[in-house]
């Protein structure tokens, strides 16, 4: 008896053990799409950075276009007939009216936003390393959290009604 030959197929390893998130439903206006996905691309990049500020800069940018993602999702556009031009608000001050369900975040990223600038301007020590550590894990937590829930925000699908010519008799689960 002849032995097998090695198979010439390796093994891939897998990327993550952790699932996931579902994919967003067709229909889903492209921006949003797009701004998750530089939110997800910001957050690679900040867990690659070494330098506290820099991490932190990264990380806060991620978390604003996770929450323009919301924006762009479930945004209304202001009233067109206003005679005044609204002043110009942050997507922190927005959030809460447009998704209340994250105001929370918005409140925790709001506040981060003064030493993001500091941070960017290059001052020195703006950001500790254990403020960055703290930013990405937040920021990755909030960008699953987005996804997951414009993920399960799909379009309720239509389903078919009960034709009323054949109507189900009332005695047919009786028996």
């Amino acid at each position: 008896m002849a032995t097998p030959s090695p198979s010439p197929v390796h093994p891939v390893p897998r990327r993550s053990a952790a699932p996931s998130p579902p994919a967003p439903p067709r229909g889903y206006p492209t921006a949003a799409l797009d701004l998750l996905a530089k939110a997800r691309a910001g957050l690679a990049e900040a867990v690659r950075l070494t330098r506290p500020n820099e991490r932190y800069a990264t990380a806060h940018l991620a978390a604003l276009r996770t929450a323009a993602a919301v924006l762009a999702a479930r945004g209304r556009p202001e009233p067109a007939g206003a005679r005044r031009r609204p002043r110009i608000r942050s997507a922190w001050e927005v959030l809460p009216e447009i998704a209340p369900e994250l105001t929370e975040w918005s409140a925790l990223f709001a506040s981060g936003a003064d030493r993001r600038a500091r941070a960017e301007a290059g001052i020195r020590d703006a950001a500790t390393v254990r403020d960055a550590d703290d930013l990405v894990r937040a920021v990755e937590m909030f960008l699953r959290l987005v996804e997951r829930m414009l993920a399960l925000q799909a379009p309720a699908p239509t389903l078919p009604q009960p034709r009323p010519e054949h109507p189900r008799p009332a005695d047919a689960d009786a028996g």
